[in-house]
C-alpha cells in the first residue's frame, strides 16, 4: 500500500462514492449527526453559498434547506453523480472543481460550507488552501468549516505521523483493498489560529464526534 497522495485520495473518494455514506450509519453518532442538521440550516439562511468538497452530499439536503443559492463542488463525477440522485433544494446546483484551486467558481457568494475537508489538507497546504476559499467571499461571508473528532473506537485507528505532523489512517473498502488517508485532527486553538486574521468571531462547536468552526470573514487589509 502506498502513501497517501493528492492523487491517491482523490482515486480512493472515487472508488469509495458508492459506500462512502456507511460511516454515517454508526449508532453512536447519530445524535451528533441529528443535532448538527438541525444547527446547519439557520446558518446559511438567505445566502448565496459555496460548499467545498461536497463529495456525495451528505450534508447538503440539510444545510441548505434555507439558502437563497447553493453551488456544490466537487473534482470527483462519481461522488457528484450520488449527491445529484439525492432530493436536493431547488437552490442547489452541483459544478465539479477542484478543492484546492476553485478554478472556475465565480467570487460572489457571501457564505461557505466546508465538510471532512480540512482533516485532508495536509498541514503545510492550509494557509494557502484557506486563502484561496476566502478569495471566493465577500466581506462578511459566514463560514462554517465541519469535520470529525477523533473518538477511539469509533474512528479509524491512526496508523502513521509524517515529519510535518501530519497524521494518517488505513482504510479498506468492501471489495478488500487498503488506501492510505491522510486525516488530521486540530485542537480548536490551532484551527482558529490557522483560520487567519480576517476570521472574526470564530466560535468552535463541539459535538463529541465532529466538531465545528464558525467564523464572519472580514475585510481584506
Amino acid at each position: 500500500m502506498e502513501h497517501a497522495t493528492e492523487a491517491s485520495m482523490q482515486a480512493y473518494y472515487a472508488e469509495r462514492a458508492r459506500e462512502y455514506e456507511a460511516v454515517y450509519a454508526k449508532p453512536e453518532r447519530q445524535a451528533d449527526l441529528a443535532a448538527i442538521k438541525a444547527w446547519l440550516p439557520a446558518q446559511f439562511a438567505g445566502r448565496r453559498v459555496l460548499e467545498v468538497a461536497t463529495g456525495t452530499g451528505y450534508w447538503t439536503p440539510a444545510a441548505a434547506a434555507q439558502a437563497a443559492e447553493w453551488l456544490a463542488t466537487d473534482i470527483n463525477p462519481e461522488t457528484l453523480a450520488v449527491a445529484r440522485a439525492k432530493a436536493l433544494p431547488p437552490c442547489v446546483r452541483l459544478q465539479e472543481a477542484d478543492a484546492y484551486t476553485l478554478d472556475g467558481v465565480a467570487s460572489h457568494f457571501d457564505a461557505a460550507f466546508i465538510g471532512c475537508w480540512w482533516s485532508h489538507i495536509p498541514l503545510r497546504r492550509l494557509p494557502d488552501w484557506l486563502a484561496t476559499l476566502h478569495s471566493k467571499l465577500q466581506p462578511g461571508a459566514r463560514v462554517v468549516h465541519l469535520d470529525n473528532q477523533f473518538v477511539q473506537a469509533s474512528s479509524s485507528p491512526i496508523t502513521r505521523q509524517d515529519d510535518e505532523g501530519n497524521t494518517y489512517q488505513t482504510r479498506r473498502l468492501n471489495d478488500g483493498r487498503s488506501f492510505e488517508v491522510l486525516k488530521n485532527f486540530p485542537s480548536p486553538e490551532a484551527a482558529k489560529t490557522l483560520a487567519g486574521p480576517r476570521a472574526r468571531d470564530a466560535q468552535w462547536h463541539d459535538f463529541h464526534h465532529y466538531w465545528v468552526l464558525s467564523y464572519t470573514l472580514a475585510p481584506q487589509d
